[in-house]
């Protein structure tokens, strides 16, 4: 394993700006999340770490090695991709010692480091089968292991999960994290969906029209967000913002609600809380309850407040039905303010 550094990184097609000067600082057995929506140039910055685009500006070092006009087998790297890239006419012990092959590692410790990693994995009873014969899991288990085999110095996952369903998703999320925590290798991984960047990462990086947002750990980035893109892009359901004026009784919505916030010094333009801490109380705002979700173990209500549409997670079971005027509260400790820019309001 080793360390990687992105010291302002650019990337340009002709003149289109992809990646605006990224500068990142990984440590070495790190698990790092690049996170945002399509477009924002995650999947471009991971490539460019790879060898698979070029970088038109800055520095990416791996180890003690500038790496920018390095080739990809040079970088000492291990990609698993979204869509698996198993050769089909191949088993999955071939598929997993293939690149040992191309290093011509000998047979017998090939075929050792591929029986460790299936055995890491739960594929020791699947070496002999076609990539056909497996399932979304499996094959991503098996192109886990054909990284694996190699002892890269960095892991690199492109979006692996996008491919299987809610249920698998969940329980490769726990595989791939548990992987990280028996071989300790650096790890970057890419994806849209902020609840594998919440429950995997050691590090978040969020990420927007080719610029980092934000970057900390998945509790500094729910609690303390740099802005109303984080406060909302991290965190499911998203964060409830209201727009309107702090005044000395509290935040005054734009239509002229009056709602418990802490007093700032600040210009604040903009009031956010997470849904769950937006709670019933018979002594609260009286809101309108509009839809009902139950959950399960918890409910889903979206209410109406003025023209303002907030959303409350319970965290129980709760019968109630749409058209009730319920109160709601939230804990001043829990409230956000913003500026006119959308930046967290410090005084």
């Amino acid at each position: 394993m080793a360390p990687v550094k992105i010291s302002n990184a650019l990337k340009r097609y002709g003149t289109v700006e992809v990646l605006k000067g990224v500068s990142i600082d990984i440590d070495e057995g790190e698990f790092v999340v690049l996170v945002g929506p399509s477009g924002c140039g995650k999947s471009t910055l991971l490539r460019m770490v790879a060898g698979l685009e070029g970088i038109s500006g800055g520095t990416i070092s791996i180890g003690d090695r500038v790496v920018n006009d390095l080739p990809p087998k040079q970088r000492d790297i291990a990609m698993v991709f979204q869509s698996y890239a198993l050769y089909p006419h191949m088993t999955v012990a071939e598929n997993m010692a293939f690149s040992l092959r191309m290093k011509r590692v000998d047979k017998k410790t090939a075929d050792a480091k591929v029986e460790q990693a299936a055995q890491m994995l739960g594929l020791g009873s699947l070496l002999g089968r076609y990539p056909r014969e497996l399932s979304g899991g499996q094959r991503q288990r098996v192109a886990m292991g054909r990284a694996v085999v190699r002892n890269p110095a960095v892991f690199l996952f492109d979006e692996p999960l996008s491919n299987l369903d809610a249920k698998l998703r969940v329980q490769m999320r726990a595989e791939i994290k548990d992987l990280h925590q028996r071989v300790k290798t650096t790890t970057i991984y890419v994806t849209h969906d902020q609840v594998e960047a919440m429950t995997m990462a050691d590090t978040i990086v969020v990420m927007r029209d080719g610029k980092i947002e934000q970057m900390g750990t998945p509790i500094e980035l729910f609690d303390n967000p740099s802005n109303i893109f984080v406060a909302q892009f991290i965190g499911s359901p998203s964060m409830n913002i209201i727009e309107g004026t702090l005044g000395p009784k509290g935040f005054v919505t734009s239509d002229g609600h009056v709602l418990p916030a802490p007093q700032s010094r600040a210009v604040a333009k903009s009031y956010g809380i997470r849904p769950e801490h937006l709670v019933p109380d018979p002594a609260g705002i009286p809101m309108e309850v509009v839809i009902v979700e139950p959950m399960g173990s918890e409910t889903q209500l979206i209410l109406r407040l003025g023209q303002s549409t907030l959303t409350s997670l319970v965290r129980h079971r709760l019968d109630v039905v749409p058209g009730t005027v319920m109160g709601f509260s939230a804990d001043l400790s829990s409230v956000h303010l913003f500026d006119q820019n959308g930046n967290r309001c410090v005084d």
